[in-house]
Parts: structure tokens; C-alpha cells; sequence
């Protein structure tokens, strides 16, 4: 047996248990002790995979606060993934689905730091259409439907502190406040969904329900627009059903990609 291949081996599994750590701490980071303890690992081995990850820019070390964080390696290679596996790709079948189901407008949005970006849209077939969201255009997480579901699904802390982030945008909204954006959260979470209306767009309902990587982080939602007369509440449940059959779908989607 080549022990030393062995050894590469161990060291590359530790590696990637510990990125997948720190994928999952967010800015905030964590601390030698806490990562030693989710690794399964002895401090000084996980102490001695982390200087690799940082030797090769995938980890930092916050010596102020002693924790640890993804490194700008990880964030390069994790585009130059998502390139080669276009999300649009994988959401293409159900919002296609999605549109011809309700003959509305369909919207996919994936979040980039502090804001929601438009990806994604399919037209349904109904002639008046709610084309609220341009592919490429961008608003605060929280503002529309598919960014306030993405919202209401990101942990507590990391949700206040994007709300406090992106409360001196939210005025341009409806006169949106951080009181309201996080009320809104609750709801959304209370319904399994995010409803809004008549908060972009005069005259339009939005229904948005976020989807998870691999990972379990909310990185996306699609979304149903429509003329408020359309979406009465019963059909807005009705569309709610769709959107969480679709995002299953999606998310069983990027689970295969992941995997393959």
C-alpha cells in the first residue's frame, strides 16, 4: 500500500469536510474548537488542514476574532462552477411547466450577497402579462416575491443582518421599512411562501417560494406574477402547490448535479 497516497487521501477528505463547514458559517466564520468539533477531528490536525486551505487561498484566519472563513478561492471556484451548470438550466423544465400550468409569468431569482437577481423568466400564454422583473435587473433581498422567500428561509442572524443592510434601499419600495421587511419574513415562513402586492408594481400579485442547494442554504426562489384580479386567494394557493412542486423539483435537480 502507498501510504503516502493514503495520506493525500485523509487529508483531502478532512479538507473538503472542513470547506463544507465553513460553506455552512457564513461570514461570521467559526472558531478551531467549534470546526475540530463538527470534523470529528483532533485540533492539531485540523489545525494543520486549515494552514493548507489558507496556503492555497480556499480559507482565511481572522486573527482578530480567531475564526475561520471561505477564502476567495472557494467563492472563484464556486463561479466557475456555477458557469459550467447553468441554474437556468436546471430551473428551465419547471418554470416552462410552471407557465403553461398558470399562463403567467414565471421568474427566477438567486441571490447575490445582499441583493436578488433576475436569471430566469418564461411567459405563460395569458395576453396580458405581469412583466415586472427584467433577466439581469437586481433589488434588496426582501423587495419582491422571489427575494423575500429566499429571505424568510436564511437563518435568523444572517437575516436581520441582511435587513439592516438593505434598509436604506427599501424606500424607494413602497416606502418599505426594516420593521415591515421583517414582518414580512414571518409571514412568509408562517405560509410556506411569499405573497406581495401592489409593492413593485401597482395592479400585480406576486408568489414566490425559495429552493435550497446541496448544501441546505436558500440560494434561490422562482416566482408566479400575475394581475391581482388573477391571483384571488384561492388560486393563490393553488399556484403556491405548483411553486413548491417545481422547487422540489429544482432542488432534486442540483442534488444529481452535485452528485454527478
Amino acid at each position: 500500500m502507498n501510504t503516502k497516497t493514503t495520506s493525500d487521501a485523509g487529508s483531502l477528505k478532512r479538507g473538503v469536510a472542513l470547506l463544507k463547514l465553513l460553506a455552512t458559517a457564513g461570514r461570521k466564520g467559526l472558531a478551531l474548537t467549534e470546526l475540530a468539533a463538527k470534523a470529528q477531528l483532533p485540533h492539531p490536525s485540523a489545525h494543520r488542514v486549515l494552514a493548507q486551505l489558507i496556503a492555497e487561498n480556499l480559507a482565511v484566519h481572522d486573527a482578530q476574532t480567531r475564526r475561520y472563513r471561505l477564502g476567495a478561492l472557494a467563492f472563484e471556484l464556486g463561479v466557475a462552477g456555477s458557469t459550467m451548470h447553468d441554474i437556468r438550466d436546471l430551473c428551465d423544465g419547471a418554470m416552462g411547466s410552471l407557465a403553461q400550468e398558470t399562463g403567467d409569468t414565471v421568474y427566477l431569482v438567486v441571490r447575490s450577497g445582499f441583493d436578488a437577481v433576475c436569471m430566469h423568466r418564461r411567459e405563460g400564454e395569458f395576453p396580458i402579462r405581469a412583466l415586472v422583473l427584467e433577466v439581469g435587473s437586481r433589488r434588496p433581498l426582501g423587495v419582491g416575491a422571489g427575494g423575500l422567500a429566499i429571505l424568510s428561509a436564511i437563518g435568523e442572524e444572517e437575516r436581520l443582518e441582511i435587513i439592516q443592510r438593505v434598509t436604506p434601499n427599501l424606500s424607494a419600495f413602497g416606502k418599505l421599512t426594516a420593521s415591515d421587511l421583517d414582518a414580512a419574513c414571518a409571514q412568509a415562513r408562517a405560509d410556506g411562501a411569499a405573497v406581495i402586492q401592489n409593492r413593485v408594481s401597482l395592479g400585480v400579485r406576486a408568489v414566490g417560494v425559495a429552493f435550497r442547494d446541496s448544501m441546505g442554504h436558500a440560494v434561490g426562489a422562482l416566482s408566479v406574477a400575475a394581475l391581482t384580479q388573477r391571483l384571488n386567494q384561492r388560486r393563490t394557493q393553488v399556484i403556491i402547490e405548483l411553486l413548491r412542486n417545481a422547487t422540489r423539483e429544482v432542488e432534486v435537480r442540483m442534488r444529481k448535479r452535485h452528485t454527478s
